[in-house]
Protein backbone atom coordinates (compact mmCIF):
# COMPACT_ATOMS: atom_id res chain seq x y z
CA UNK A 1 0.00 0.00 0.00
CA UNK A 2 1.36 3.21 -1.13
CA UNK A 3 1.54 6.20 1.49
CA UNK A 4 1.11 9.84 0.62
CA UNK A 5 3.37 12.25 -1.33
CA UNK A 6 4.23 15.19 1.04
CA UNK A 7 5.11 17.80 -1.45
CA UNK A 8 7.03 20.97 0.35
CA UNK A 9 7.92 22.57 -2.70
CA UNK A 10 6.63 25.77 -4.46
CA UNK A 11 3.70 26.34 -6.61
CA UNK A 12 3.19 29.42 -8.67
CA UNK A 13 0.96 30.84 -11.28
CA UNK A 14 2.33 30.30 -14.90
CA UNK A 15 1.37 32.84 -18.01
CA UNK A 16 2.32 30.77 -20.76
CA UNK A 17 2.71 32.57 -23.92
CA UNK A 18 3.38 30.42 -27.78
CA UNK A 19 5.65 32.02 -30.08
CA UNK A 20 7.42 30.76 -33.26
CA UNK A 21 10.75 31.83 -32.34
CA UNK A 22 11.98 33.99 -28.86
CA UNK A 23 12.60 37.50 -30.10
CA UNK A 24 15.36 39.27 -30.45
CA UNK A 25 17.07 41.48 -28.20
CA UNK A 26 15.07 45.05 -28.73
CA UNK A 27 12.26 43.61 -30.71
CA UNK A 28 8.60 42.27 -29.67
CA UNK A 29 6.70 39.30 -30.86
CA UNK A 30 2.80 38.16 -30.71
CA UNK A 31 1.99 35.33 -29.19
CA UNK A 32 -0.13 32.93 -31.38
CA UNK A 33 -1.97 31.83 -27.70
CA UNK A 34 -1.86 32.77 -23.94
CA UNK A 35 -2.49 30.75 -20.93
CA UNK A 36 -2.77 31.37 -17.37
CA UNK A 37 -2.06 27.87 -15.42
CA UNK A 38 -1.00 26.30 -12.40
CA UNK A 39 2.41 25.74 -12.31
CA UNK A 40 6.00 24.94 -10.31
CA UNK A 41 5.50 22.04 -7.94
CA UNK A 42 1.94 21.97 -9.42
CA UNK A 43 3.01 19.86 -12.20
CA UNK A 44 4.83 17.04 -10.37
CA UNK A 45 1.97 16.78 -7.84
CA UNK A 46 -0.59 15.99 -10.70
CA UNK A 47 1.84 13.61 -12.17
CA UNK A 48 1.77 11.42 -9.09
CA UNK A 49 -1.87 12.34 -7.80
CA UNK A 50 -3.11 11.11 -11.53
CA UNK A 51 -1.15 7.70 -11.10
CA UNK A 52 -2.43 6.65 -7.80
CA UNK A 53 -0.72 8.93 -5.06
CA UNK A 54 -2.73 10.50 -2.45
CA UNK A 55 -0.86 14.12 -2.47
CA UNK A 56 -0.40 16.87 -0.30
CA UNK A 57 1.40 20.02 -0.30
CA UNK A 58 3.38 21.46 2.55
CA UNK A 59 4.69 24.39 0.73
CA UNK A 60 3.50 27.99 0.96
CA UNK A 61 0.61 29.62 -0.87
CA UNK A 62 -0.33 33.09 -0.94
CA UNK A 63 -3.88 35.30 -0.13
CA UNK A 64 -4.13 37.56 -3.28
CA UNK A 65 -5.62 36.40 -6.59
CA UNK A 66 -2.66 33.70 -8.02
CA UNK A 67 -2.96 32.13 -4.06
CA UNK A 68 -6.68 31.80 -4.83
CA UNK A 69 -6.31 30.28 -8.68
CA UNK A 70 -3.92 27.91 -7.39
CA UNK A 71 -5.80 26.82 -4.53
CA UNK A 72 -8.65 26.27 -6.90
CA UNK A 73 -6.21 24.15 -9.01
CA UNK A 74 -5.08 21.92 -5.91
CA UNK A 75 -8.60 21.36 -5.15
CA UNK A 76 -9.68 20.21 -8.97
CA UNK A 77 -7.22 17.49 -8.76
CA UNK A 78 -7.71 16.84 -4.70
CA UNK A 79 -4.49 18.21 -3.44
CA UNK A 80 -4.55 19.47 0.21
CA UNK A 81 -2.73 21.98 1.57
CA UNK A 82 -1.52 21.21 5.01
CA UNK A 83 -0.53 25.07 5.82
CA UNK A 84 -2.16 28.25 6.31
CA UNK A 85 -1.94 31.00 3.42
CA UNK A 86 0.48 33.78 4.13
CA UNK A 87 -1.44 36.84 5.38
CA UNK A 88 1.84 39.25 3.55
CA UNK A 89 2.38 38.17 0.18
CA UNK A 90 0.56 36.59 -2.83
CA UNK A 91 2.04 33.38 -4.62
CA UNK A 92 4.42 34.17 -7.01
CA UNK A 93 4.32 33.64 -11.21
CA UNK A 94 6.53 32.65 -13.92
CA UNK A 95 6.59 33.96 -17.94
CA UNK A 96 6.82 30.93 -20.04
CA UNK A 97 7.60 31.45 -23.71
CA UNK A 98 7.54 28.04 -25.96
CA UNK A 99 8.68 28.26 -29.55
CA UNK A 100 7.80 26.59 -32.30
CA UNK A 101 10.29 23.79 -31.45
CA UNK A 102 8.57 22.93 -28.25
CA UNK A 103 11.65 23.99 -26.12
CA UNK A 104 10.51 26.77 -23.46
CA UNK A 105 12.17 30.30 -21.44
CA UNK A 106 11.28 31.43 -18.01
CA UNK A 107 10.86 34.41 -15.85
CA UNK A 108 9.81 34.37 -12.93
CA UNK A 109 8.63 36.26 -9.89
CA UNK A 110 8.45 34.54 -6.53
CA UNK A 111 5.85 35.60 -3.79
CA UNK A 112 5.12 33.55 -0.78
CA UNK A 113 6.79 30.49 -1.87
CA UNK A 114 9.46 32.20 -1.59
CA UNK A 115 9.23 32.21 2.74
CA UNK A 116 9.17 29.46 5.11
CA UNK A 117 9.66 28.89 8.67
CA UNK A 118 9.68 25.85 11.14
CA UNK A 119 6.52 27.69 12.48
CA UNK A 120 4.37 28.13 9.12
CA UNK A 121 5.41 24.00 8.32
CA UNK A 122 4.95 23.08 11.89
CA UNK A 123 0.85 21.82 10.60
CA UNK A 124 3.44 19.17 8.45
CA UNK A 125 3.61 15.83 9.97
CA UNK A 126 4.62 12.50 7.96
CA UNK A 127 3.67 9.25 8.93
CA UNK A 128 5.03 5.98 8.16
CA UNK A 129 4.68 4.82 4.25
CA UNK A 130 4.54 8.71 3.61
CA UNK A 131 6.90 9.93 0.82
CA UNK A 132 8.75 13.59 0.89
CA UNK A 133 9.72 15.79 -1.94
CA UNK A 134 11.79 18.87 -2.13
CA UNK A 135 13.07 20.80 -5.20
CA UNK A 136 15.97 22.99 -5.69
CA UNK A 137 13.82 26.00 -6.10
CA UNK A 138 12.65 26.63 -2.61
CA UNK A 139 16.49 25.92 -1.53
CA UNK A 140 17.31 28.90 -3.78
CA UNK A 141 15.17 31.42 -2.01
CA UNK A 142 17.11 32.83 1.08
CA UNK A 143 13.96 33.51 3.05
CA UNK A 144 13.40 29.62 2.79
CA UNK A 145 16.26 27.53 2.18
CA UNK A 146 17.41 27.32 6.22
CA UNK A 147 14.13 26.35 7.94
CA UNK A 148 13.45 23.93 4.59
CA UNK A 149 17.22 22.29 5.02
CA UNK A 150 16.40 21.91 8.76
CA UNK A 151 13.16 20.81 9.00
CA UNK A 152 14.35 17.64 5.82
CA UNK A 153 17.17 16.82 8.77
CA UNK A 154 14.37 16.18 11.21
CA UNK A 155 12.97 13.46 8.56
CA UNK A 156 12.84 9.77 10.43
CA UNK A 157 15.36 7.52 8.48
CA UNK A 158 12.68 5.36 7.40
CA UNK A 159 10.51 8.12 5.33
CA UNK A 160 12.11 8.17 2.39
CA UNK A 161 12.91 11.91 0.76
CA UNK A 162 12.76 12.50 -2.52
CA UNK A 163 15.05 15.59 -4.25
CA UNK A 164 15.14 17.23 -7.87
CA UNK A 165 17.75 20.33 -7.47
CA UNK A 166 15.99 21.79 -10.66
CA UNK A 167 17.80 23.98 -12.77
CA UNK A 168 18.24 26.90 -10.31
CA UNK A 169 20.92 24.71 -8.83
CA UNK A 170 23.39 27.30 -8.91
CA UNK A 171 21.95 29.51 -6.66
CA UNK A 172 21.99 27.17 -3.89
CA UNK A 173 24.29 27.96 -1.66
CA UNK A 174 26.40 24.72 -1.31
CA UNK A 175 26.39 24.03 2.06
CA UNK A 176 22.52 23.76 2.40
CA UNK A 177 23.14 21.79 -1.65
CA UNK A 178 25.23 19.24 0.47
CA UNK A 179 23.17 19.72 3.85
CA UNK A 180 20.10 17.95 1.74
CA UNK A 181 22.15 15.64 -0.29
CA UNK A 182 23.26 13.90 2.61
CA UNK A 183 19.35 12.98 3.27
CA UNK A 184 18.59 12.65 0.20
CA UNK A 185 16.96 8.89 -0.32
CA UNK A 186 16.14 9.40 -4.21
CA UNK A 187 18.03 12.22 -6.31
CA UNK A 188 16.51 13.08 -9.42
CA UNK A 189 18.21 15.58 -12.12
CA UNK A 190 18.73 16.59 -15.11
CA UNK A 191 22.10 15.93 -16.83
CA UNK A 192 23.16 19.55 -16.70
CA UNK A 193 22.27 19.50 -12.99
CA UNK A 194 24.17 16.00 -12.08
CA UNK A 195 27.58 17.55 -13.76
CA UNK A 196 26.89 20.53 -11.50
CA UNK A 197 26.96 18.40 -8.79
CA UNK A 198 29.49 16.07 -9.09
CA UNK A 199 31.56 17.33 -11.92
CA UNK A 200 31.48 16.38 -15.81
CA UNK A 201 32.10 12.88 -17.19
CA UNK A 202 30.47 9.89 -18.22
CA UNK A 203 26.85 10.04 -17.45
CA UNK A 204 28.07 6.33 -15.71
CA UNK A 205 30.90 7.94 -13.82
CA UNK A 206 28.60 10.97 -12.74
CA UNK A 207 25.98 8.93 -11.27
CA UNK A 208 28.72 6.89 -9.00
CA UNK A 209 30.24 9.74 -7.74
CA UNK A 210 26.31 11.44 -6.75
CA UNK A 211 26.02 8.17 -4.81
CA UNK A 212 29.88 8.12 -3.35
CA UNK A 213 30.32 11.63 -3.00
CA UNK A 214 27.19 13.72 -2.57
CA UNK A 215 24.48 11.20 -1.64
CA UNK A 216 25.98 8.56 0.54
CA UNK A 217 22.48 7.23 2.07
CA UNK A 218 20.90 7.43 -0.89
CA UNK A 219 18.93 4.37 -2.38
CA UNK A 220 19.84 5.08 -5.92
CA UNK A 221 20.18 8.14 -9.04
CA UNK A 222 18.02 8.95 -11.68
CA UNK A 223 19.50 11.40 -14.04
CA UNK A 224 16.97 12.71 -17.09
CA UNK A 225 18.27 12.78 -20.68
CA UNK A 226 14.57 14.20 -22.07
CA UNK A 227 13.99 12.26 -24.87
CA UNK A 228 17.06 9.91 -24.77
CA UNK A 229 15.33 8.34 -21.72
CA UNK A 230 17.16 8.23 -17.83
CA UNK A 231 20.41 6.86 -16.28
CA UNK A 232 19.59 4.89 -13.39
CA UNK A 233 22.45 3.82 -10.64
CA UNK A 234 21.33 2.16 -7.49
CA UNK A 235 23.25 1.66 -4.44
CA UNK A 236 24.72 -1.81 -5.12
CA UNK A 237 26.38 -0.27 -7.81
CA UNK A 238 24.09 -1.87 -10.59
CA UNK A 239 22.82 1.16 -13.27
CA UNK A 240 21.17 0.82 -16.45
CA UNK A 241 20.73 3.26 -19.21
CA UNK A 242 16.19 3.30 -19.71
CA UNK A 243 15.87 4.56 -23.47
CA UNK A 244 12.79 7.02 -23.84
CA UNK A 245 9.77 6.97 -25.75
CA UNK A 246 9.99 8.43 -29.65
CA UNK A 247 6.57 10.85 -29.60
CA UNK A 248 6.07 14.04 -31.58
CA UNK A 249 7.02 16.82 -29.17
CA UNK A 250 4.66 19.85 -29.03
CA UNK A 251 5.53 21.35 -25.46
CA UNK A 252 8.43 19.92 -23.23
CA UNK A 253 7.17 22.26 -20.19
CA UNK A 254 6.79 20.30 -17.02
CA UNK A 255 8.26 17.08 -18.39
CA UNK A 256 10.78 16.68 -15.81
CA UNK A 257 8.00 17.28 -13.25
CA UNK A 258 6.46 14.43 -14.81
CA UNK A 259 8.74 12.38 -14.64
CA UNK A 260 9.46 12.66 -11.04
CA UNK A 261 5.68 12.45 -10.17
CA UNK A 262 5.43 9.31 -11.89
CA UNK A 263 8.75 7.36 -11.21
CA UNK A 264 8.03 8.45 -7.32
CA UNK A 265 4.17 7.40 -7.25
CA UNK A 266 5.51 3.62 -9.34
CA UNK A 267 8.46 3.60 -6.44
CA UNK A 268 5.92 3.65 -3.74
CA UNK A 269 3.74 1.21 -5.35
CA UNK A 270 6.58 -1.36 -5.03
CA UNK A 271 7.59 -0.97 -8.94
CA UNK A 272 11.36 -1.84 -9.26
CA UNK A 273 13.15 1.28 -10.15
CA UNK A 274 14.50 0.22 -13.72
CA UNK A 275 10.71 -0.68 -14.41
CA UNK A 276 9.48 2.55 -11.65
CA UNK A 277 11.79 4.75 -14.72
CA UNK A 278 10.49 3.08 -17.87
CA UNK A 279 7.04 4.04 -16.16
CA UNK A 280 8.31 7.50 -15.77
CA UNK A 281 9.60 7.86 -19.31
CA UNK A 282 6.59 6.82 -20.95
CA UNK A 283 4.45 9.75 -18.40
CA UNK A 284 6.73 12.30 -19.63
CA UNK A 285 7.00 11.28 -23.35
CA UNK A 286 2.84 11.33 -23.19
CA UNK A 287 2.95 14.46 -21.66
CA UNK A 288 4.95 16.48 -23.67
CA UNK A 289 2.83 15.61 -26.54
CA UNK A 290 -0.03 17.83 -25.19
CA UNK A 291 0.38 21.41 -24.40
CA UNK A 292 0.37 22.91 -20.78
CA UNK A 293 3.11 21.83 -17.73
CA UNK A 294 0.52 19.72 -15.63
CA UNK A 295 -0.37 17.66 -18.54
CA UNK A 296 0.94 14.82 -16.73
CA UNK A 297 -1.51 11.75 -18.22
CA UNK A 298 -3.57 9.10 -15.75
CA UNK A 299 -2.15 5.38 -15.08
CA UNK A 300 -4.22 3.46 -17.59
CA UNK A 301 -3.40 6.22 -20.38
CA UNK A 302 0.49 5.09 -19.43
CA UNK A 303 -0.59 1.22 -19.31
CA UNK A 304 -1.94 1.95 -22.62
CA UNK A 305 0.74 3.75 -24.20
CA UNK A 306 2.65 0.71 -22.76
CA UNK A 307 0.55 -1.92 -24.04
CA UNK A 308 1.50 -0.52 -27.78
CA UNK A 309 4.79 -0.57 -27.11
CA UNK A 310 7.12 -3.32 -27.78
CA UNK A 311 8.81 -2.82 -24.77
CA UNK A 312 6.80 -4.42 -22.21
CA UNK A 313 7.10 -3.02 -19.08
CA UNK A 314 4.32 -1.93 -16.64
CA UNK A 315 4.53 0.74 -13.52
CA UNK A 316 2.57 -2.19 -11.14
CA UNK A 317 4.12 -4.59 -8.99
CA UNK A 318 4.53 -7.25 -10.98
CA UNK A 319 4.15 -11.08 -9.31
CA UNK A 320 7.30 -13.12 -10.32
CA UNK A 321 6.51 -15.85 -12.67
CA UNK A 322 8.88 -18.97 -11.84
Amino acid sequence: MSGRLVHIGSAVVDYVYRIDALPAPGTEKTASSFAQVAGGGFNMMVAASRTGMKVVFGGQLGSGPNGDFLRAAFAAEGIETLTRPSPLMDSGNCVAMISGDAERTFVSWPGAESVLSLGMMAPVRVARGDWVFASGYTLSYVGSRDALADWIETLPAEIPFVFDPTPVISDIPRVILDRVLAHTSWLSCNTTEAAEIAGPGAVEAIAARLLSNHCPTAEGVIIRAGAKGCFVRLADGTAQAVPGFKVAAVDTNGAGDTHIGAFVSALSRGVPPFEAASYANAAAALSVTRHGGSSAPTDQEIQTFLSHDDRSVHGRKQKAHL
